[in-house]
C-alpha cells in the first residue's frame, strides 16, 4: 500500500486560525484480521528541539524508498513535527517550544492515564489467549481516547497524538537535550526488550522508570499496560489472565540542540531503519545487532548537579567522561568577587548532559550524571522542567 499523508486539524484554536498535524502512514493499517506490527515515530513534541525535525525528513526519504521497493511489512506512522502549537511560539526572536505560552504547561506532560477507563471496558472479558487480550485492550484504549472531550488546543494535540500511537507495538518520541550524548528514557518493564533499539541507535545512556512523574507521552503509551495489569490483578491470586506489556515506548534524546546536520541526521535515520527492520516492520537485513554502548540505569539514579551560586560556568569534565563521588564537574565564577565555586558529583557515572548556557542562576542544573543507584523516589518528578 503506497504512502498516505493526512493533515489532522487541532480543535480549540483562536478565531481565524487553525493548526494541523501532518501524518505520514506507510503500509496498510493494522486490523484484528491482519495483526501486522505497528510502529509510531514522532519528532519535536518539544518544538524547539530541532534535531528530530531533520532526522524525520531523512527517515521519510528512506521510508519512501523502502515503500517503492515493496519492503514495508508493517504499519508505520511518522509524524515529522508533533507540535504545531510550539512551532508557532517565539518571544523576542527566541523559539519557545517546550511550554505552552498560554498556560505554562510542558507539552510533554499531562497525557491521559488510560488504565482506569480501559479497565472498566475489559474487566471480566480477558481470557487465556494473550494475543486476544492485547487486541481487546488496544480497542478499549482507542475508544477511551476517542471519548476524551478536550477543552484546550494543547489537549486536542495530545488526543491526536495518543490516538495515533496508543495501539502501536513500538513508539519512539524524538527529542534532544541541551548539550548531550545520545540517550533514551524507557519503562522498567520494557527492559531488556528495548536493548536492540538502544544498541542500534548507539545510546550512551538509557534510563529506566515505571513512574517518572507528569505522565509524559512515552510513559502514557507503554505505562498503560503495567498500570492496567496492576489494576486488574490487585487483590487476586492465581488464574490471572495473561496481559503482556504490548507497547515498547521510549523517548530518544538526539544529543544536543546544536547537533543539527545532515551527516548526524542521516546516521540516526539509518539507525531507525535498522530498528524497524529488526522489529519486522521493514523487509531486509538489519545486520548483526551492535553491542550496547551502555548498561541501563535507574532514572532515579541520575545526579542533576546544580550550580551553587549564580555566575559563569566553567566545565572541568567533558561529555562522556566518567566521574566519581565528590569530583568537581564544573566551577561557577562569581562575576562580582571572582571566587570560583565548585560543583561536585553526588554519584559516580558517565557525564551525559550539560547546560549549553555558560551563565547560570543559583540552583540551576548544569550537569547530569548517570548514577547506578537511586538518589530519589520514583514518581517524584524525576524529569526536569515540568
Amino acid at each position: 500500500m503506497p504512502l498516505t499523508t493526512e493533515e489532522i486539524i487541532l480543535d480549540h484554536g483562536f478565531p481565524g486560525t487553525h493548526r494541523a498535524v501532518t501524518v505520514h502512514r506507510f503500509g496498510p493499517a493494522r486490523t484484528d484480521a491482519a495483526p501486522r506490527p505497528k510502529a509510531y515515530i514522532q519528532a519535536a513534541l518539544h518544538a524547539d528541539e530541532i534535531p528530530g525535525l531533520l532526522v524525520a525528513q531523512h527517515l521519510l526519504a528512506r521510508l519512501k524508498a523502502a515503500d517503492a521497493e515493496g519492503r514495508v511489512r508493517g504499519d508505520i506512522i511518522l509524524v515529522p513535527y508533533a507540535n504545531p502549537i510550539g512551532l508557532s511560539q517565539a518571544v523576542l526572536g527566541t523559539a519557545i517550544g517546550r511550554f505552552a505560552l498560554s498556560s505554562g504547561v510542558n507539552f510533554n506532560r499531562d497525557f491521559p492515564d488510560l488504565a482506569a477507563p480501559v479497565a472498566d471496558q475489559v474487566l471480566g472479558r480477558l481470557g487465556p489467549d494473550a494475543a486476544a487480550n492485547v487486541a481487546l485492550v488496544r480497542r478499549a484504549a482507542l475508544a477511551a481516547i476517542a471519548a476524551w472531550e478536550t477543552a484546550t488546543e494543547a489537549d486536542s494535540l495530545r488526543k491526536i497524538l495518543m490516538g495515533l500511537a496508543i495501539d502501536a507495538d513500538l513508539v519512539l518520541d524524538l527529542h534532544c537535550d541541551s548539550e548531550a550524548l545520545i540517550h533514551a528514557y524507557t519503562g522498567t518493564e520494557s527492559w531488556p526488550d528495548a536493548t536492540d533499539v538502544m544498541a542500534d541507535l548507539g545510546c550512551r545512556a538509557v534510563f529506566l522508570a515505571l513512574e517518572s512523574g507528569g505522565n509524559p507521552f512515552d510513559e502514557a503509551c507503554s505505562g498503560l499496560w503495567w498500570r492496567l495489569r496492576n489494576r486488574l490483578t490487585a487483590g487476586l491470586s492465581g488464574g490471572v489472565p495473561p496481559l503482556p506489556a504490548a507497547c515498547l515506548a521510549a523517548t530518544i534524546e538526539l544529543r544536543g540542540r546544536r547537533d543539527v546536520d545532515d551527516a548526524l541526521a542521516g546516521t540516526d535515520a539509518d539507525a531507525l531503519v535498522r530498528v524497524l527492520t529488526r522489529r519486522g516492520l521493514l523487509a531486509g537485513d538489519a545486520g548483526e545487532q551492535p553491542v550496547p554502548a551502555c548498561q541501563a540505569t535507574p532514572l532515579a539514579g541520575v545526579d542533576r548537579v546544580r550550580a551553587p551560586v549564580a555566575g559563569v560556568v566553567l566545565y572541568t569534565v567533558a561529555l562522556g567522561d566518567t566521574v566519581t563521588v565528590g569530583q568537581t564537574v564544573a566551577e561557577v565564577v562569581d562575576p562580582v568577587t571572582g571566587i570560583r565555586h565548585p560543583a561536585r558529583a553526588r554519584a559516580p557515572g558517565i557525564v551525559w548532559a550539560r547546560a549549553e548556557q555558560r551563565y547560570t542562576a543559583a540552583g540551576a542544573i548544569i550537569t547530569s550524571i548517570a548514577g547506578d543507584r537511586p538518589l530519589a523516589e520514583e514518581g517524584s518528578g524525576l524529569l526536569t522542567a515540568r
